[in-house]
C-alpha cells in the first residue's frame, strides 16, 4: 500500500475501458474498511453509470449555471466555476462516478451547534479517510481516480436529484487512466511537521 500511495494521482483523462462490477465492489468495500469515530461508519455510496450519468450531469450544469447568474451558494469562489465546468467534461468521460455520502450528517445550509459541529467534523474525518481507502485501492488495481469537491456548485441540484438522506460529501470518479501525471509537488517534511520532545 506505500506503493499505491506514492504511485496515487489525479486523473483527468479516463479511457472508455469500463470498470467491472467487481473492481468497483471492492473498491467500495476497501472505504468500508476505513477506521471511524466512535464505529458510526456514517458513509453511503451511490454509483452512477450508463443513463444515469446523463441526468446528474444535467443537474451539475444547472448547479453551475445558477452559481453564474443568482443564488450563489459559493459568491467569494466564482473565480473556480471555470474549473468546474472542466470537472463536469471529467466526469463526463469517466466510466464510473461514486458520490459519497455522509448518512449522519446535516445540510451544510444548517446552523451547528459547538457540540453538533463537533460530531459533523469528526464524521466528515470518517468519511475521508474511507475516500482515501478507495483511491488507494484503485491505484493499486491501475485503475485511476479523481476525488470531486466541485460539487458544492452544485449542491442543491445534486442532492435533489440524488434524492437520498445524508448530506453529500464528494464525488470520485473512477476509470483506467488515460494520462500519466507528473508528482505534484509537496511541501518540505520541516515545513509540515513539528517536533515537541
Amino acid at each position: 500500500m506505500i506503493s499505491a500511495i506514492y504511485d496515487r494521482r489525479s486523473i483527468r483523462k479516463f479511457s472508455d475501458m469500463p470498470v467491472s462490477e467487481k473492481d468497483i465492489t471492492e473498491i467500495i468495500q476497501s472505504g468500508i474498511m476505513a477506521p471511524s469515530s466512535k464505529n458510526r461508519q456514517p458513509w453511503k455510496f451511490i454509483v452512477v453509470q450508463g443513463k444515469e450519468k446523463k441526468h446528474m450531469l444535467e443537474a451539475f450544469r444547472r448547479g453551475i449555471s445558477r452559481e453564474e447568474n443568482k443564488n450563489a451558494l459559493l459568491p467569494r469562489s466564482r473565480q473556480h466555476i471555470f474549473t468546474a465546468k472542466y470537472t463536469v467534461e471529467i466526469m463526463e468521460n469517466a466510466p464510473v462516478i461514486v458520490f459519497v455520502m455522509n448518512t449522519l450528517g446535516q445540510s451544510i445550509l444548517e446552523a451547528l451547534t459547538p457540540e453538533e459541529r463537533v460530531y459533523e467534523i469528526c464524521n466528515i474525518q470518517s468519511v475521508s479517510a474511507s475516500i482515501q481507502n478507495m483511491l488507494l485501492t484503485a491505484t493499486e488495481k491501475g485503475i485511476g481516480s479523481l476525488w470531486i469537491c466541485d460539487i458544492y456548485f452544485a449542491y442543491a441540484e445534486l442532492s435533489e436529484w440524488l434524492n437520498t438522506d445524508g448530506q453529500l460529501v464528494a464525488a470520485v470518479a473512477f476509470g483506467y487512466p488515460k494520462e500519466s501525471p507528473q508528482a505534484r509537488p509537496r511541501k518540505k517534511l520541516e515545513d509540515v511537521v513539528v517536533w515537541r520532545i
